[in-house]
Formats: structure tokens, sequence, C-alpha cells
């Protein structure tokens, strides 16, 4: 498969509007208040498929400092003693859902927040051995957890080696002391690079590191360093996200003052630099900021058309279904989205009182599944065919999707596609673009575009 990225700033401008990240279809904002009971929830975890693997999603909504830029769900609090009501919580919830899908086997969980590593070695122990009293683990799966290296000591990775979590993932945002300031978050270089030297010491199978571009006072040469010093510690793969500023919607962000943060021309400079220096470095574009090694499970997935999305990110794991457990988490099971209670308070009561935190959810219809499965392969794999669409779901392509192909026929002018009768191909110009290109089989975009609640494609 081609890996190849090509750089056009005239149509990066041109396409350069906000829209959703396609960690699901429907995405969140389609979910109901209203619209999914207990009952069903019930229904939906017992009636689902026995065969199918479970991937675990556990959500630590702690951190001990605000990261000015985050836009995360988390309760800032230096009060470690906080963390024993929610480990109550979070394991009689996770107790209550193991009932409905006994036997089935968890070959994926990710712990996000938040900061996970706020709970100490013993607390993270306690979590993980539960949880294997309650689901079946398998013994060769796919475990990770994010981890603050300003919030660990020298015992945490040995002891997250040995409970069988094999990746971990690591903010670092920046190594410019002045934007770690900015977005009060100081992380020195060489804490960082010790927790990658000693994390391959204790045998994990891959390492990430989170980059963000467009933070207050980055520039072309402030990040090209920062850059450079991540190529030479060589984690196996790399997000680069781009910071959307949303102080509207995220009120830490009401810290950055507007005047700091790169203008757009210099956030695309700052981009095509660290494209152009990661990929002459041997990493290869898995697509949506994403980058890995050549060796990685990631980048082996997307060459055999085995790529997946879902609310971790890329996976690759296929055929799962996703339990959040948690406050906020979200759960996807069948054609089903499921999402806990969002304020802690709330989710407490929920759970104490021997009762689901279920807030939301939506049900799929037979609409949404299939432009589901159109957005992931073109999003995953940067190209769609048609019969295989056409066989999964029952319908004529090109006549159920008229209006769309006439639409991509802008894009495909502008060379960002090209259509033939067995499907689209994305092209070298066009992966960077891809969600704009996924936007056009989006039912619910066109309604929601004005709202300023996306982030910007690039």
């Amino acid at each position: 498969m081609n890996t190849k990225v090509l750089w056009d700033s005239s149509l990066i401008e041109k396409y350069s509007i906000s829209g959703p990240r396609y960690t699901s279809y429907p995405t969140a904002l389609q979910f109901e208040e209203d619209g999914f009971s207990e009952q069903r929830l019930v229904e939906v975890l017992e009636q689902g498929d026995a065969t199918k693997p479970l991937s675990i999603y556990i959500h630590i909504p702690f951190c001990e400092n605000i990261c000015y830029y985050c836009a995360c769900n988390k309760v800032i609090t230096k009060d470690r003693s906080k963390t024993k009501r929610y480990i109550a919580a979070l394991l009689a919830e996770a107790k209550r859902i193991a009932a409905h899908v006994k036997g089935r086997e968890v070959q994926q969980m990710h712990w996000g927040g938040g900061t996970p590593t706020f709970l100490n070695n013993e607390e993270i122990a306690e979590v993980v051995n539960t949880l294997k009293e309650y689901f079946n683990f398998a013994e060769e799966g796919d475990y990770s957890i994010e981890i603050d290296p300003r919030r660990m000591d020298h015992k945490t990775l040995p002891e997250l080696s040995r409970l069988g979590f094999n990746r971990i993932s690591l903010g670092v945002q920046d190594f410019d002391e002045k934007v770690q300031k900015a977005v009060n978050r100081i992380q020195p270089e060489s804490m960082t690079r010790n927790v990658l030297i000693n994390a391959r010491k204790y045998g994990f199978e891959s390492i990430n590191v989170d980059l963000i571009y467009g933070l207050p006072f980055q520039s072309e040469k402030s990040f090209s360093e920062t850059v450079d010093k991540i190529i030479e510690m060589a984690p196996d793969r790399l997000s680069v996200f781009n910071y959307a500023h949303l102080p509207h919607r995220f009120k830490p962000q009401r810290r950055i003052d507007a005047k700091d943060l790169p203008s757009p021309s210099e956030k695309l400079a700052i981009l095509e630099m660290t494209i152009q220096k990661l990929t002459k470095a041997g990493y290869v574009y898995i697509g949506m900021d994403h980058f890995a090694l050549p060796h990685d499970e990631l980048t082996h997935a997307q060459q055999n058309g085995d790529l997946h999305r879902n609310f971790q990110g890329y996976t690759t794991n296929a055929d799962c279904d996703l339990l959040g457990l948690g406050v906020s988490s979200i759960s996807q099971v069948s054609n089903c989205f499921i999402q806990n209670q969002r304020d802690l308070t709330t989710y407490y009561e929920c759970v104490e009182n021997d009762s689901y935190a279920l807030w939301r959810g939506y049900e799929s219809t037979a609409e949404d599944k299939l432009r589901h499965d159109v957005i992931m392969q073109l999003i995953c794999l940067f190209n769609l065919k048609y019969k295989e669409i056409e066989r999964t779901h029952g319908i004529d392509f090109r006549q159920h999707f008229a209006s769309e192909i006439e639409e991509l026929k802008t894009m495909e002018a502008d060379g960002l596609l090209s259509m033939d009768d067995e499907g689209i191909e994305v092209t070298d110009t066009g992966r960077l673009l891809i969600r704009n290109i996924c936007m056009t089989f989006d039912e619910y975009f066109k309604e929601l575009k004005a709202l300023q609640i996306y982030s910007k494609a690039i």
C-alpha cells in the first residue's frame, strides 16, 4: 500500500473547515438523553454476539494540575484520597456490566483520562486484578495505558508491565519551555527520555507519544527542535494533534491569550515541517494526525486492510464490542452507542444506588450503519470498493449515493481523489484532507457545521 503524503498549501487553505474526527459515526452529538433506557442497555449487552470479543475502556478523570489546552472530561484535585470512592464506584459498575457479558473474551483494554497514573501503583493493581475476576481477559491481549511522566515513580513501569500492560502512551505536546509555561504543563525533556528508555527496558511492545501543534508561542523553528528530539527517542507511534482554540466550549482555554497563538499560516508551516521530518525519518502516515514506524501493528494493519477506528482511535482489533467504564465513558455494542454520566457526582449517585450510570445513547439505523462503513473504510484505508459495500448492505452504491458522488467531483477535479466504476481512491494529496472527503457522506454534518463545535480538519 502506498503511504506517501503530498502537501498542497492552496488546497489545504481551500478545504480549511471544521469537522468531526470520526472516532464514531454517527458522532456523539447525535446521542440522545431520552432515547435510550436502562432496559434497552441490558438487552443490548445480553443479546450481543457471544463470540464477539470485547474491548474495555477505563476512564480515570483526575488530574493534579490543569493543562490549559485540554478539552477532556477531568477533575482537577491534589487530594489523592478522592480515588478511593472512584475506584469503588468503577469496580461496582464493572461487576454489574460484566454480569451481562459472561464468558466473552477481552482482547483489548485502554486506560485514559484525566491521568490514569493519578492512581498510585497499588490502586492500579487493585483495579486490574478485580477486573480480571469479573472479565475473561485474553493472555495475549492489547493492553494500553496513558501515563504522565510527572505523576509516577520508579516502580510504576515495572508494575504496569507485571500487571499485563504492553503499550503505553504519554503526552509531551512540546519540549519548548516557554510553550510549556503558557499551557501550564512543565515536563522536562529528560523526564520524557527516561520514561521511553525504561519502557523499553521493561518490555513494552509499543510506545506512543502525543504532540500538539498550534499552541501559544510555538514557531516552526521551535517545534522543529521538539520533533528532532522525538525522532531521536524513536517512539513506535506518534499522534500530532491540531490545537482547537474553543474557549467558549472549554473553560481552561480561556487562560490562553489568542494573540499568543501561531497564525493559521504558521500552523500550516509547522504541520508541513512535522510531516516532512517524520516521513523522512521513516514514520508512516496512518491518517488523522497519526504516524507509526514500519514495524508497528498499525502500519501492518493498514497495509493488510485490517485497520479500524473507534473511540480509542486507530486500532487493529476489528470485531470488538467496546465497553466504557467510568465517568463519561462511551460503549459501542452491536449497533448501539451508550455514554455514562459526565458529571462525577451524578455518576456516583447512579452507581452507589445500584443503578446504571447511563446518561445518553443512540441506536444506529440501517442508513447510519451503511454510512459508518463507508466513512471508516475511507478513513482507515484511503480507498473504497463499491462492491464490498453493496454486498454488505444490499444497495446500488452509485444510485444510493448519487448526490455524494456528484459532490465528490469537485474534490476529484482538485486532485484529492479519483473515482471509477469500481470505487474511490484517495490520492497522496487527499490523505491530509480525508476528514473533508468523509464529511461528504455524513448525513448530519451540514446541519451542525455552523455551530462551531468541531476542530479544523487541518
